[in-house]
């Protein structure tokens, strides 16, 4: 087997941020350096404590986990308990985690981590908004060479937007911070909704995942049990959209995805479409390709990864 590929998970969770986490640590195939927060889903305090609860209850206190932006670049924050609960990990019964909160900034250790490993090793996994990403990127610039790749979950396009009508939430929370990192020459592969849309809890996938019977799958049952139940009165469907982990199964299983190489833009200015990632997906512009965006998924596919990773838990 090859030498594990080394992730930075960025992440505000957020349900489908737990189910990302635990196909992560399920996978050996992945080497997580470590876990940060960002103020999104819900604020900073509680997103640091939810990435603590889910390391607990899949037995990975070895893993640390690092507090970062509290706020956006340039915006008031906006979070989704609308949609996550109080807590952002509504669901099951949760408990006050032991593991401690680093005291290490979450963009010194990215920026850190960067320098220390060997350039293009390291893959960051962005679950969230990217304020952590730009802010490092905007403290030592010289870190955009030596990223792997970034794998973000992020924007939308033909599919629009889940905030607004015109944008993604992770996007839309800080436009500008997103901006910065399209434009960073970092490699970036985009999983919009588009994708995300088409990867829904179905009845029948939450069953197999309730089979697996351990502390992770019964804990991931329970909040998407919650989690759901806001997009399928949205969406009128059978289960809502589980975004987050599509970062991590690409990583593992890229052949379960297909798209194409784009021009992404973010909109700052407009209070109409702020936040909106304007994908040049049929090439009607010269702008530079900056991205790898993802259009389809193969659900069955994703679903069948996922549990059996959390099954290894």
């Amino acid at each position: 087997m090859s030498e594990p590929r080394k992730i930075i998970i960025d992440t505000d969770p957020g349900q489908d941020d737990a189910a990302a986490i635990m196909l992560g640590l399920g996978s050996p195939e992945l080497e997580i350096l470590g876990i940060t927060t960002v103020a999104g889903n819900v604020p900073l305090s509680r997103t640091s404590t939810n990435a603590r609860i889910i390391l607990e209850f899949c037995g990975r206190t070895d893993i640390k986990v690092f507090a970062g932006a509290d706020r956006p670049i340039a915006r008031p924050l906006v979070t989704a308990e609308h949609v996550h609960g109080k807590t952002g990990l509504d669901g099951p019964e949760l408990h006050e985690p032991q593991m401690p909160l680093q005291p290490q900034h979450a963009v010194d250790f990215i920026i850190e981590t960067l320098k220390c490993e060997a350039a293009g090793t390291v893959t960051l996994c962005t679950l969230g908004p990217l304020t952590n990403i730009a802010l490092a990127l905007e403290k030592a610039p010289e870190i955009a060479g030596r990223v792997r790749e970034l794998v973000m979950m992020g924007g939308g396009f033909f599919e629009g937007g889940n905030i607004t009508p015109a944008a993604e939430f992770n996007v839309y929370v800080d436009p500008e911070a997103a901006a910065a990192v399209l434009k960073s020459g970092i490699p970036i592969v985009m999983m919009p909704l588009d994708v995300t849309h088409k990867v829904l809890t179905l009845k029948s996938r939450v069953e197999k995942l309730r089979a697996i019977g351990n502390r992770p799958a019964k804990a991931l049952v329970e909040m998407l049990e919650f989690f759901e139940r806001f997009d399928v009165e949205k969406y009128g469907s059978d289960g809502g959209p589980l975004h987050d982990p599509t970062v991590i199964a690409y990583l593992l299983k890229p052949d379960l995805f297909s798209g194409r190489d784009c021009n992404v833009e973010v909109e700052t200015a407009s209070p109409l479409t702020a936040g909106m990632t304007v994908v040049d997906w049929w090439q009607v512009t010269s702008r530079r390709h900056n991205a790898r965006v993802m259009k389809d998924i193969d659900a069955d596919g994703f679903f069948a990864l996922l549990a059996e990773r959390i099954g290894r838990l």
